[in-house]
């Protein structure tokens, strides 16, 4: 297994800008289609256990969209093979420090799709 393929890398790095564009421009609907739509998909956010697409959709169309900007630190993103990768960042945003993990898989139909996300915030 080839590890941080070249392509399968590059394309990781795009989707994983593609998300957090979307994420602190409130954009719902990319949001949406970079979860897989699975009821198997999940994010754990620092107040929420969200279990499948249909509750993560659901916490994206209700939340604010103010205050989403945020600064991006250590950010690591790794391929295994062509069609998994984690994407690991901290963020800084409104004086508040927090880590991001991310399990990506690349399905043939859909492309790279989000499929256990994990939000916490440091003390």
């Amino acid at each position: 297994m080839e590890v941080d393929n070249p392509e399968a890398l590059a394309e990781m790095r795009a989707a994983f800008a593609e998300y957090e564009r979307a994420l602190v421009s409130n954009d719902v609907p990319v949001l949406q289609a970079l979860f897989r739509c699975d009821p198997r998909t999940l994010r754990y956010g620092p107040a929420e256990n969200l279990y499948g697409w249909d509750a993560i959709a659901a916490f994206r169309s209700a939340r604010s969209p103010v205050g989403l900007a945020r600064e991006l630190e250590n950010t690591v993103i790794t391929t295994y093979g062509r069609d998994f990768a984690v994407a690991n960042t901290e963020f800084l945003r409104g004086g508040n420090r927090g880590r991001q993990s991310q399990s990506w898989v690349r399905f043939p139909e859909e492309g790279w799709r989000i499929v256990a996300a994990h939000v916490s915030l440091m003390p």
